[in-house]
């Protein structure tokens, strides 16, 4: 696995996307809503909604909320979303992965490819940068929560079936296959871990700096594609900012 880290920039971003708290939870409404819809509403029985749900939680979504997204795909409503991603380039170069949960695909269309030109970017065809990017599952813990010093982690990670750990001052960056991921959840629960954060996620296989002259307009984009409701996730290929 490639040295690049994802932690910081999550923590990073995470007081900005406080003050956008209400537009989260719409998003992880509609997540909860096409995972129960798709696989049931019983997470011991639908891995994916167990996720979704797990997501939720971390960001402190009320149960009420949870379950009544639940409850909706139970019921007989023929609220249907699709799944599609856009791909692009960041002022700067910068490789752009984009997943989208949406009811008009013209809207979201329209809406991402605005975003990307008023802000310096492009869009691309897709097969552009989704090759630049792998599917992986990330689990971290923090390394507060926690007495075990590195060679225990490795050890619990690796019987966990894990593919990588790595390690920073204040986390445990935990990487596996994506068909892995909820038996290495689960198992590091098991033996006590708590998980700050646990998703399927896309990670680079390289990383971009981004130019001192562009960072503002890469930080506009990013944000435009993220206050979109139907824009579930943005993923960049980013080099880390120290």
């Amino acid at each position: 696995m490639s040295g690049h880290s994802k932690w910081h920039n999550i923590q990073g971003r995470k007081n900005a996307q406080d003050a956008k708290r209400g537009k989260i939870f719409q998003k992880l409404s509609r997540e909860i809503y096409m995972a129960a819809k798709n696989g049931g509403p019983d997470p011991s029985g639908n891995p994916n909604l167990r996720m979704v749900m797990d997501k939720a939680h971390a960001n402190n979504m009320p149960k009420s909320n949870i379950d009544r997204a639940i409850k909706k795909a139970e019921g007989n409503s023929d609220e249907h979303y699709d799944e599609i991603t856009y791909e692009g380039y960041a002022p700067g170069g910068v490789a752009v992965f984009v997943e989208a949960l949406t009811d008009n695909k013209n809207r979201t269309a329209s809406a991402v490819r605005v975003a990307f030109t008023r802000n310096g970017g492009s869009l691309g065809a897709t097969g552009s940068v989704a090759y630049m990017f792998n599917r992986r599952g990330y689990i971290v813990i923090d390394r507060s929560t926690t007495d075990a010093d590195e060679d225990q982690m490795l050890l619990d990670v690796m019987d966990a079936g894990a593919d990588d750990l790595q390690t920073s001052d204040d986390a445990y960056e935990i990487y596996t296959d994506p068909k892995q991921f909820a038996q290495v959840r689960d198992a590091l629960e098991k033996a006590g871990y708590k998980l700050a954060n646990a998703e399927l996620t896309m990670i680079p296989e390289t990383t971009t700096p981004v130019p001192d002259d562009k960072k503002e307009q890469f930080d506009h984009l990013v944000d435009a594609l993220e206050d979109d409701d139907d824009v579930q996730n943005v993923y960049t290929a980013a080099a880390d900012e120290d």
